[in-house]
């Protein structure tokens, strides 16, 4: 038997490989399928089942594509209503994949279809839980995205979790390992750890859900401190549960270059958004007027989903050349699967054509120090808990992933700076406030990393980060 975690960084999430002699099974696989495909050839086995812990409401699965490819039914736990063929799997029902077994613990809470895929070795041995969303590494799975107006309330999804957790989770045994869905940085939990594997002893006692006197206490800590998911989720959740394109049709689609005045017409007669892809500190210098700069080498997808939101926006690539491929992959896992094609050249061709471009104003936090004085207006767009661990004394705290519940506020007659931790996010929403018309601020290089370590400006009382949210 192996068992191996495909981890994604981008997305923090987890992809389960699981082999016993010549069979194979799939636990809640990625949008693109080719390197299953190579690795179940490479091993030599054959996919038996596709297993589906929930529908996702993150990142679109590879489920529907893979079950194409290999003939392997997809198996989700019990109510679960897919518009596919599937298995809908009872309560407590065994799947067996060469000498192992797989069992169903249905676990509602996080969805109402939840489940808990609960392995057992060649032995007879029970040696780890696949997760899903239920149960996290130091948290669990968010108990708002399924509820239903006038039947189900948040509050009684998370009542569901709990019970879900104590009657089928808690009382496995300590040593077995927990591999769940997703790891620090998703938006599916609030206080994820950054491990991806642990047994369920450790988090039995380090788990904060888990340790919750009663019922209520479990509801009201669980539910302490949510954000509002991003508003993309879903229509994540609709593509996983009605299906989607291909996605080699969606690639072959998207990787499509296309000249300057190719990608000029299209702009102008479909209304797609112009994505530029490269870094930030490239992309200040110079772009294409209107673009929305989201770095590839960055949280690329998920903040995509949070700015973008409509997977159906058609979108055109400003990417560095060699990479338009790996962006295309990565929007479609979050569902933006409608990618006209990309700059061929990048920006320098459009640059050497003559065209208009723009830039926006960035300095250094030692530039920003000589500049600074009690009176300037400073945008911090990191996130709360961010901002109330530490910040410059007096800016106001804007998170990126509010933009547009807070941009319309801005006066543009008076200048401002805005900054994130590093960049990334402030130069993200740099370009979204400069593509609205907003062009009276400047930006800060290395954002609060940086200006914290010039010693020059006061700063609010550091109050250590206890969540991640």
């Amino acid at each position: 038997m192996k068992v191996e975690q495909i981890y994604t960084g981008c997305l923090a999430q987890g992809a389960y490989y699981i082999t016993s002699e010549n069979e194979a099974a799939i636990i809640d696989p990625l949008r693109e399928v080719k390197p299953y495909l190579e690795r179940l050839e490479k091993d030599n086995v054959k996919l038996k089942y596709i297993f589906e812990t929930h529908f996702h409401a993150d990142f679109v699965s590879g489920h529907l594509d893979l079950s194409k490819k290999t003939g392997a039914p997809i198996v989700f736990g019990p109510t679960a209503k897919p518009d596919f063929d599937a298995i809908i799997a009872e309560d407590n029902q065994i799947f067996e994949v060469g000498k192992i077994k797989i069992k169903v613990l249905h676990t509602p809470g996080h969805t109402l279809e939840s489940s808990t895929f609960l392995l057992i070795d060649e032995s007879g041995k029970e040696t780890a839980i696949f997760s899903g969303d239920t149960l996290f590494l130091g948290d669990v799975g968010r108990p708002d995205l399924a509820q239903k107006a006038g039947e189900l309330t948040e509050k009684d999804l998370a009542g569901m979790l709990y019970e879900s957790l104590h009657s089928k989770i808690l009382p496995l045994d300590d040593a077995i390992t927990v591999y769940p869905a997703h790891g620090a940085g998703s938006a599916c939990g609030k206080n994820m750890q950054k491990e991806t594997v642990d047994t369920l002893g450790n988090q039995k006692r380090t788990n904060y859900a888990l340790n919750q006197p009663d019922k209520e206490s479990f509801i009201n800590e669980v539910l302490d401190g949510l954000t509002a998911p991003p508003k993309y989720f879903g229509m994540n959740v609709a593509m996983n549960k009605g299906g989607y394109e291909s996605f080699d049709q969606v690639l072959k689609k998207g990787n499509n270059p296309l000249s300057v005045e190719e990608f000029e017409t299209a702009a102008e007669e479909t209304g797609a958004l112009i994505l530029d892809t490269r870094s930030a500190a490239v992309f200040h210098k110079g772009f294409v007027p209107n673009s929305i700069n989201i770095g590839i080498k960055g949280d690329f997808a998920p903040w995509v989903g949070a700015m973008i939101v409509d997977v159906q926006q058609p979108i055109l690539l400003v990417s560095d050349e060699g990479t338009e491929e790996e962006a295309i992959t990565r929007l479609s896992r979050v569902g933006f699967d409608n990618v006209l094609g990309y700059l061929d050249g990048s920006f320098g061709a459009w640059k050497n054509s003559g065209k208009e471009t723009d830039e926006i104003k960035r300095i250094t936090a030692d530039e920003f120090a000589n500049e600074y004085s009690g009176n300037v207006k400073v945008i911090d767009v990191r996130k709360e808990t961010e901002y109330e661990a530490e910040h410059i004394d007096e800016a106001y705290s804007k998170p990126l992933a509010y933009i547009n519940d807070w941009v319309n506020s801005i006066d543009n007659s008076e200048h401002f700076y805005i900054h994130c931790a590093g960049g990334y996010r402030s130069m993200i929403a740099a370009s979204i406030l400069q593509a609205r018309g907003y062009r009276n601020f400047t930006e800060i290089d290395g954002g609060f990393n940086a200006i914290k370590k010039t010693g020059k400006f006061p700063l609010s009382n550091f109050v250590c980060q206890t969540k991640t949210l």
